[in-house]
């Protein structure tokens, strides 16, 4: 069993407040995702759990155990870096079987880790090859090759894939996810690419300034965020927002037109993602000011009221600029904010 408890983790450097008692609990052989922009702490509370920095307060478990006074190589993980950190003097045998090298295993469990690995990885035709012969995919499956070769208990991953270019990243999305769940392993991955979150996550941990925001299922994320920032963090592109004023019993006055929301006597935020709009003989309003051609669909910036908003509509519509829009939303998927607690409001 591996599950890990992070119980009331703060980390302060100096007068900045780096992380904000952090509570967070990962079931065994759970994949979460840390998601969040730079400066977030997302790194920070990975570091913490490695070993490789040390809270202000609190406590890290690991599999009932109680780690946070231990040292790295006695926790019981792996890590991977944004960099390969693959050893140019080695052959990516070697490479992978470093760390086993290092805890003095016997040659034949060494070769029978590395060869297993290499295999998950799809590199077992490369383990005679140097570093300096592989592609920066090749290296990437190397160094995550060596780590799963401790079979660990936790791996921990810091931006991994951020060095690969666009094609290589989304092969590598699907084949780690597949490879850690056939080793039963617990993971945290710690990225600012929603897409690698949405796509990879188990649950996915939202950060925002030292805090988690929301930990929920990927979707539960994308349909129901709990605060404005995860609604506008979450979705490419992200949701639109406009202010919405009571008008009594329910109905709410949002870009000139009445719709039903919450019972509230308090100015609330309207939020809708570009998606979830159709095209309508009634609805909002909307002025188009740029379209983007992409393929599967046209991408309309508009402007609601003053407000920049945007729709994803069928690229088969014909729209350009000026033209007047009117968009209705999918009513079931309209989502409330309270403007000064910036929370969701039910």
């Amino acid at each position: 069993m591996a599950e890990i408890q992070i119980k009331n983790v703060a980390k302060t450097f100096g007068a900045y407040q780096a992380l904000h008692d952090i509570n967070l609990t990962i079931q065994d052989q759970e994949f979460m995702v840390l998601l969040g922009a730079s400066g977030c702490g997302k790194t920070t509370l990975l570091r913490i759990v490695a070993g490789l920095e040390t809270a202000t307060t609190g406590e890290v478990w690991i599999g009932g155990r109680r780690i946070d006074h231990l040292p790295p190589k006695d926790r019981g993980i792996a890590m991977v870096f944004q960099n390969y950190a693959v050893f140019p003097h080695l052959t990516v045998f070697e490479n992978i079987g470093f760390g086993l090298r290092m805890q003095k295993l016997p040659n034949d469990e060494v070769k029978r880790r590395v060869e297993r690995t290499a295999e998950l990885m799809h590199i077992e035709q490369l383990l005679k090859r140097y570093s300096g012969e592989l592609s920066g995919g090749q290296r990437q499956r190397v160094a995550v090759a060596r780590a799963l070769a401790m079979e660990p208990d936790v791996i921990l991953m810091d931006e991994p894939l951020s060095n690969l270019d666009a094609l290589l990243r989304m092969e590598m999305r699907a084949e780690l996810k597949g490879v850690l769940a056939e080793s039963n392993t617990t993971a945290i991955y710690v990225t600012h690419d929603q897409v690698e979150a949405m796509s990879m996550a188990d649950r996915i941990s939202v950060m925002h300034q030292g805090k988690i925001v929301q930990a929920a299922s990927p979707i539960e994320v994308y349909r129901n965020p709990a605060a404005e920032f995860v609604a506008g963090f979450i979705g490419n592109p992200p949701m639109n927002f406009l202010p919405a004023t009571p008008s009594g019993n329910g109905k709410w006055t949002v870009g000139g037109q009445d719709m039903d929301g919450p019972v509230s006597s308090e100015t609330l935020k309207f939020a809708i993602r570009p998606e979830d709009l159709r095209p309508s003989e009634t609805g909002l309003k909307a002025t188009a000011k740029v379209v983007e051609p992409l393929g599967a669909h046209l991408l309309v910036t508009c402007d609601v009221e003053g407000a920049l908003f945007r729709a994803v509509l069928d690229s088969d519509m014909t729209v350009k600029p000026g033209d007047v829009l009117t968009l209705a939303p999918q009513t079931d998927r309209v989502r409330w904010f309270n403007p000064e607690t910036t929370l969701a409001v039910a």
